[in-house]
């Protein structure tokens, strides 16, 4: 019988357990076999990372950029060398398929990268003043502690970015992970550790997030929040923030409509529709779970799109020819079967799926949505997509904008004069012309309306985020 693994928060760059002792379970979702044993954090955890972060804050705020550089330089470096360890990790505590792994540790170590031009962008600059004889400016300097708080879909991703971009500012971080895939989490911080980061740089503490969140958003240390997750949990923490008088940058939900006009070119689209929801088996919040098609060509697409998503790899995980893997979680995977037997309970057509292997939910295409059912407004996070025909491009732009969120879109044409008004008019973050909804970069203002969040993330974004501006007046 094989050791049970157990691993513990990462404070001070050392394993330290929980202050009760408490264990929660990892769970390998494609059985739900137990993948690992983890510390499960409480408030005394929580506040023990946080004054660690800010003690070490006082130093590592002047550290120079050279040591920045250099550190965030060793992590990416470290990160291609461990590339494995990081993909079995995404693989076996996440249920990514081998190729979605592989697109989020190349993501990553890009992001690492990304971070490293924000060290000497810490710059500030002359003004023009109305006094003769005195010199006016600014100076750019690092926040303070950023609590950065990760989801399950895309942990590596979310990771390196917001802890980099931070780490890069000369902040200092103590990092939530969700309580569905805590261990990457706790190897990148080791990973970070032998980089060159110093102890207290970046604190890690595992544990489910509506027990201790609080204590970490609300921590008088805490001086900014980034935070990756649901809507509902996101508003909880801004309204918690705004009393705390905290800045915060949130990236939520996203039910993101992808349109497809009859002049665009089917093949590209009906890849930017397979890509734009079944990534991942949809657990994606900028998944096009929303696909409008004009009726020129809906039959055909329709057609088309249906057999192959109804083709799709659904084997071995590392197989590079799967795509579909398993629902992270029984509480996830409910949310997908209702949504589904909602829509068909209501009279919507079942084009292909709907069914289930084990953990998996089969590529499932819906037909004859109407408002009246739950997958037509809400988010599904799963590989369930509605396909709509419509008219013209004013009721596909109608369409699409009858959301409460806005996070990505996508629209595929080859008429300039629409696909700029749809870039301008579409009420989203973020906009794809002929390409995807699932599309990111590490320098890009990633992030959405309404109820998709609040501020942006990626290299610019986040040395606003993670900074503060300071007038500074010298009367020679």
């Amino acid at each position: 019988m094989a050791k049970e693994k157990i691993f513990e928060h990462w404070i001070d760059n050392a394993c330290s357990p929980a202050s009760d002792g408490g264990l929660m379970d990892s769970l390998n979702p494609l059985d739900d076999s137990l993948f690992a044993k983890v510390a499960d954090g409480t408030p005394e955890d929580i506040d023990r990372a946080v004054k660690s972060a800010h003690e070490r804050f006082q130093s590592f705020s002047k550290t120079s950029t050279n040591d920045r550089e250099a550190w965030l330089c060793k992590a990416a470096e470290l990160l291609e060398v461990r590339v494995e360890q990081f993909i079995d990790l995404l693989i076996d505590e996440g249920g990514s398929s081998r190729k979605k792994a592989e697109f989020e540790t190349n993501k990553a170590i890009s992001f690492i990268r990304g971070a490293v031009g924000i060290v000497r962008q810490m710059s500030g600059k002359t003004l023009p003043t109305d006094y003769p004889g005195r010199l006016s400016m600014t100076m750019r300097y690092p926040r303070g502690v950023v609590a950065v708080i990760t989801p399950f879909n895309v942990p590596l991703i979310k990771a390196t970015r917001s802890c980099a971009n931070a780490l890069a500012t000369g902040s200092t971080v103590v990092l939530l992970p969700s309580e569905e895939h805590p261990v990457l989490s706790l190897k990148f911080a080791e990973l970070l550790a032998d980089a060159g980061f110093p102890p207290g740089a970046v604190n890690v503490v595992a544990g489910n997030g509506y027990k201790i969140g609080d204590s970490l958003t609300g921590h008088p240390l805490i001086k900014t929040v980034s935070f990756t997750g649901s809507s509902v949990v996101g508003k909880h923490i801004q309204q918690f923030c705004a009393a705390h008088n905290k800045h915060v940058t949130l990236e939520l939900g996203g039910k993101s409509p992808l349109v497809i006009m009859d002049d665009a070119n089917l093949q590209e689209a009906i890849q930017g529709a397979v890509r734009g929801i079944f990534m991942h088996q949809g657990q994606a919040c900028v998944g096009s779970s929303r696909i409008y098609v004009q009726k020129g060509i809906y039959p055909k697409f329709t057609e088309m799109f249906t057999a192959i998503a109804s083709k799709l790899g659904m084997g071995d995980l590392r197989d590079p020819d799967t795509v579909i893997g398993p629902i992270i979680s029984e509480k996830q995977r409910k949310r997908v079967r209702d949504h589904i037997e909602d829509a068909r309970s209501k009279g919507a057509e079942i084009a292909t799926g709907g069914t289930w292997d084990g953990n998996r939910c089969a590529p499932t295409v819906l037909l004859n949505v109407s408002e009246e059912m739950d997958v037509c407004k809400q988010e599904t996070f799963g590989p369930v997509v509605s396909v709509y025909q419509i008219e013209d491009f004013d009721e596909a732009l109608s369409k699409a904008n009858d959301t409460v969120y806005g996070l990505s879109s996508a629209i595929f044409t080859s008429d300039l004069k629409n696909a700029l008004e749809y870039a301008q008019q579409i009420q989203s973050g973020m906009v794809h012309i002929n390409g995807p909804s699932i599309t990111d970069e590490a320098h890009v203002p990633f992030g959405g309306l309404g109820d998709s969040g609040f501020g942006r993330e990626g290299t610019e974004a986040d040395l606003e985020a993670f900074t503060e501006l300071k007038w500074v007046t010298l009367k020679a």
